[in-house]
């Protein structure tokens, strides 16, 4: 999953960058509301963790413009206002979730996932296409019959491949879905988990076809 943390305290930011990577979690990190608005509109991420205190405004605005543009990325509020008017303020908003700092971590990844389950069960949990089974929430691929193990990332593209076959998608579009912004990597690093995923898809229905100049795209028979 990729996240966008928007959090101003540097060293909780790196702590929490830190256990979400341990999870295998790819995490985009905003100091301000502006990078923030940045990011998420030239990124896509799976759940967005929002402090409230910013240097440059509310983190509340923030929430109000993205569930104003239909937005419906889950986002958990990371606040330390305790009052139940505040955290009432903040659902009717849009968030999702919050946690009040300080926090235990393994609180925060729990929020995480439960979040992630109730967005994932608004959708079809198990994708089916040909004789391709894939579960995004439990990480398991089964070519015909056969359960095939895959890393993180390779995990991350099948479910983008699968989820639009027949649609093209270009080398940095991957690359954006598969890297966090500050990782120093080229469009050929999408090559690898190509050539990987090809490997685990070896003698399904299911092919890789790659458009050159365009990116890659998945096709059934």
């Amino acid at each position: 999953m990729k996240f966008l943390l928007v959090e101003d305290n540097l060293e909780l930011a790196n702590a929490v960058c830190a256990r979400m990577a341990m999870d295998g979690h790819i995490v985009d990190h905003a100091g301000k509301i502006g990078d923030a608005i940045a990011f998420s509109e030239t990124g896509d991420y799976d759940l967005i963790l929002l402090d409230i205190m910013l240097p440059d405004g509310d983190g509340r605005s923030f929430l109000k413009q993205h569930r104003e543009q239909k937005q419906d990325t889950p986002v958990i509020v990371l606040t330390a206002r305790s009052q139940v008017s505040d955290r009432i303020s903040m659902l009717d908003l849009g968030a999702d979730d919050y946690v009040t700092k300080p926090f235990d971590h393994e609180e925060l990844q729990a929020r995480c996932r439960a979040v992630l389950r109730r967005q994932a069960g608004k959708a079809q949990t198990v994708l089916q296409l040909g004789d391709v089974s894939f579960d995004p929430v439990a990480g398991l691929l089964t070519v015909a019959g056969s359960a095939r193990n895959l890393r993180n990332r390779e995990l991350r593209l099948l479910e983008l491949l699968i989820n639009a076959p027949g649609q093209i998608f270009p080398k940095h579009k991957l690359v954006d879905r598969l890297f966090s912004y500050d990782e120093d990597v080229s469009e050929n690093a999408v090559e690898v988990y190509i050539a990987r995923l090809r490997k685990h898809l070896e003698g399904s229905e299911l092919k890789i076809s790659t458009h050159r100049g365009l990116g890659y795209r998945l096709d059934h028979g």
